[in-house]
Parts: structure tokens; C-alpha cells; sequence
């Protein structure tokens, strides 16, 4: 039987991962499929340890399964184990194994739209939010040796977890403190649902940034948020949220189907297309 993967969310139908994958397995002529599962959250345990008797070789888990996700693989990898959470799962001699590939994702993204050395040119960093995405993206920088990550949450205490990758390189500061700090960072990362079609706006004066900042947004929908329409009209660098969505597909791609795909100008494009059809609710993966 060809290879069968899956995105596994509640809601499911707004995911773009089918369109990614389905391009990857037309490219490169593999006989395999790759399909949305709506799984509400009380039969998602029982979805999960069913994959081989489905047929699956693995997927990918999505909001608001990939905590769940974690306490159920039998085994998951170092980077799962850190977040607590995973996107990522696949059988492997029968043992159901999981990863979170969104923290080379992230960065993954950065190298792309920033090129090579941009941790020594944007060492302090401050990321919006302390939910799973900024659990990610905040375990992404310090593995790239960033000097200086700060947390900015409305809770405070729900950036612990992030604290204790690094307490010498992590800080957490309230929410309503962040334009006083902007002017001792180098890059500013919305790991935030804030500005996403559908969600409420993030309202943010970027006039403290230094001149040579770069700004990054993990949200997708729209392609250019507020953030980085602003961050642009003053010159700055900036990172959309698609190359982190991209990014983050190719490792479990290579896992299903056994070759390692490429993101490509012409991948991008057709996800950024597909992004543009008024008539699709566009939503963070």
C-alpha cells in the first residue's frame, strides 16, 4: 500500500499542509498520500494509537493536539521533550516516535529571509507570547547562540517553562512593557495569534527599534500583517510567517515517504496563492 500521512487538528479544513505535501509527492512522483483528519480532543488519543490500523505512517498534529500529542508517543525526541509538546509523529518498528519541528522551522526561516550569520548581526531578541509557538521559537534562538532572549507575556508566570531553557539568556517582562524594551533588541519575533485574519489586531509603536533591527511574524494569514507592514515602512528587515510553515514540513515529509524535500520560490508560491483566494479562511497551522 502507498504511504498514508495526515494533519490531525480540530478545526482542520483552513490547513495548508496538504497542499505543501501533495506538491512534494507530484515533484518527486512518490505514490503516497497526505490528508486533513478532523479529530475532536476526547478521540485524539484513541486516533493516535490507531495510525497502523488506519494505515498511516505518520502526520502531523495541530492546534489543539500537540501537548497531547507528547504525553501519548512512546517515543519522543529530545527537542519534544523540552517543549512538552509535538507536531510531528511517526511508527518506527511499531514504536509511535515524535518530534517538534517547529523549532528548526523557525529559524530554518530566518536563514532563509535573513542569510547566513544573521545571530551575530541580531543577538537580543525579544518574543511576543509564551504559548507553545513561543516555546519553539524561543528554544530556536538560543540553540543558535543568541546572547539575550526576552519573553514578553501578559502572565509572566506562563513564561516559566521558557525561563528554565536557559535562565543566564532568558528574561520575562509584562506585555505592556515591551515598547520601553525595544530599544535593547535586535529582533522581534510575534509568536502570537495578534494580527492573524480573525483574531484581534497587535497594536505596537516599533519607533524605539534600532535602525538594522529585523522584525519576524509567525502568523501567515495575512502574509503581511500590521507588524510588518510597519517594520517595512521604517526600513527594517522582516520575516513572514510561511517560511516557518514550510520549513517545519520537510523534516516529517522525509520520515513518511524517505526522500527529504526542498521549500522552493515555486512552493511558496503556490501556498502564497492559495493564501490569497478571498473564499478560504486563512488561519496559523
Amino acid at each position: 500500500m502507498p504511504p498514508r500521512a495526515f494533519v490531525a487538528g480540530h478545526p482542520i479544513a483552513h490547513s495548508r499542509s496538504p497542499l505543501i505535501h501533495g506538491h512534494w509527492l507530484e515533484r518527486m512522483g512518490i505514490a503516497g498520500s497526505y490528508e486533513r483528519v478532523d479529530v475532536a480532543p476526547d478521540a485524539f488519543p484513541g486516533f493516535l494509537r490507531g495510525l497502523a490500523r488506519d494505515g498511516y505512517v505518520g502526520g502531523n498534529v495541530t492546534i489543539p493536539h500537540k501537548e497531547a500529542a507528547f504525553r501519548l508517543v512512546d517515543a519522543p525526541s529530545a527537542r519534544a521533550q523540552r517543549l512538552r509538546a509535538v507536531n510531528t509523529v511517526w511508527l518506527e518498528d511499531g514504536v509511535l516516535a515524535g518530534d517538534n519541528t517547529d523549532v528548526t522551522g523557525f529559524v530554518e526561516s530566518l536563514d532563509a529571509a535573513l542569510g547566513a550569520g544573521w545571530e551575530a548581526r541580531h543577538p537580543r531578541a525579544l518574543v511576543l507570547g509564551a504559548g507553545g509557538a513561543a516555546r519553539a521559537v524561543a528554544a530556536g534562538l538560543l540553540d543558535r547562540g543568541l546572547a539575550r532572549v526576552v519573553v514578553a507575556a501578559r502572565d509572566v508566570e506562563k513564561a516559566a517553562p521558557i525561563l528554565g531553557f536557559d535562565p543566564r539568556r532568558v528574561a520575562a517582562l509584562p506585555f505592556a512593557e515591551v515598547e520601553r524594551a525595544l530599544g535593547g533588541i535586535d529582533l522581534l519575533v510575534n509568536a502570537t495569534s495578534l494580527g492573524m485574519t480573525g483574531k484581534d489586531p497587535l497594536a505596537l509603536d516599533l519607533a524605539a527599534l534600532p535602525e538594522g533591527a529585523a522584525v519576524a511574524d509567525i502568523v501567515y494569514a495575512p502574509l503581511e500583517t500590521d507588524l510588518l507592514r510597519t517594520a517595512r515602512a521604517r526600513g527594517l528587515a522582516t520575516v513572514d510567517g510561511l517560511g516557518m510553515l514550510l520549513h517545519q514540513a520537510v523534516p516529517g515529509f522525509a520520515r513518511w515517504f524517505g526522500r527529504r524535500p526542498e521549500v522552493t520560490p515555486e512552493l511558496r508560491a503556490l501556498v502564497e496563492a492559495d493564501l490569497a483566494r478571498p473564499s478560504v479562511e486563512s488561519v496559523r497551522r
